[in-house]
C-alpha cells in the first residue's frame, strides 16, 4: 500500500492551549484508519488542520508526497483531499444533484456517485425532505464526487439508525477495497473497530495508542483514556 496522507510532528496551539501535540500518523491507499478520543481529544482539531480550515500548524503534512502544510483548502482538495463535516453542510436550496455538481472534478462523476450511494432516486429532492441517513450520503456524496485520493470523515455514523450504520461499514469497505484511504473520526466503537485496518487514539491532542483494533480495545492507555482511570 501507498502512503496518499503523511502527518509528522503536527502541532496546533490556541493562544496558551495546546490542541494537537506532535501528532503523526498516516492513511495509506486501500485503509481505513481509525481515529478516535473522548470529547475534547483533538479529533476534529486535526481533520481542519489537515484539511486547511486551521492555521498556523507546525510539524508536516504531505499528500501524495507533496507538502501541503502551507496550502489552501482549495488547493488541498484539488489535490486529492477531501472532507466530511459534523453538521453536514449541505446545500439546502439545491437539490441533491447540484449539491454533488459544485464539488464535482467531472461532472459525468456525478451520476456515477449516485449511483454507487443508493442517492439516484433522490436526485432532484431538496435536502430537507431527505430522510437523515440520505442526508449523511449527500454530504458523503459530495466528499467522493471529486475523485480524492483520502477523505477525512468526522462522525459519519452520527444519528444513523443500526441498519443506516451497517449500510454505511458497507460502503466503506467498498470504497477501501477499491483503494481509497479514509480517515475515519466516529464515536460508534462498533463500527470503528469493524472496518478500520488501524486505530490511532488521541487523548488531550496526543498520540497516545495506535494499532490494529483488537490491540486497540485492551489497551490500557486507552481504558484510561475513556474511563478516567489514573488521572
Amino acid at each position: 500500500m501507498t502512503a496518499v496522507l503523511e502527518v509528522d510532528d503536527l502541532s496546533v496551539r490556541h493562544g496558551g492551549v495546546l490542541a494537537l501535540d506532535r501528532v503523526a500518523l498516516s492513511v495509506h491507499g486501500g485503509e481505513i484508519v481509525g481515529l478516535i478520543g473522548p470529547n475534547g481529544a483533538g479529533k476534529t482539531t486535526l481533520i481542519d488542520t489537515l484539511s486547511g480550515f486551521v492555521a498556523p500548524a507546525t510539524g508536516t503534512v504531505r499528500l501524495q508526497g507533496d507538502d501541503i502544510t502551507r496550502t489552501s483548502p482549495h488547493h488541498r482538495s484539488r489535490r486529492g483531499l477531501a472532507r466530511t463535516f459534523q453538521s453536514l453542510e449541505l446545500f439546502d436550496d439545491l437539490d441533491v444533484y447540484d449539491n454533488l455538481l459544485v464539488a464535482a472534478s467531472d461532472a459525468s462523476r456525478v451520476g456515477a456517485t449516485l449511483d454507487l450511494l443508493g442517492l439516484a432516486p433522490e436526485a432532484h429532492r431538496l435536502p430537507a425532505e431527505l430522510s437523515n441517513g440520505h442526508r449523511h450520503r449527500v454530504a458523503f456524496g459530495r466528499a467522493l464526487v471529486g475523485s480524492p485520493q483520502v477523505v477525512l470523515l468526522d462522525e459519519p455514523a452520527a444519528g444513523l439508525d443500526p441498519t443506516e450504520t451497517a449500510e454505511l461499514a458497507t460502503l466503506l469497505a467498498h470504497l477501501r477495497d477499491d483503494g481509497l484511504g479514509l480517515l475515519l473520526v466516529d464515536h460508534d466503537m462498533s463500527l470503528v473497530l469493524e472496518v478500520c485496518d488501524r486505530v490511532e487514539v488521541l487523548d488531550v491532542g496526543r498520540v497516545i495508542a495506535s494499532g490494529a483494533p483488537e490491540t486497540i480495545r485492551a489497551d490500557p492507555a486507552v481504558l484510561d483514556a475513556y474511563l478516567g482511570r489514573q488521572r
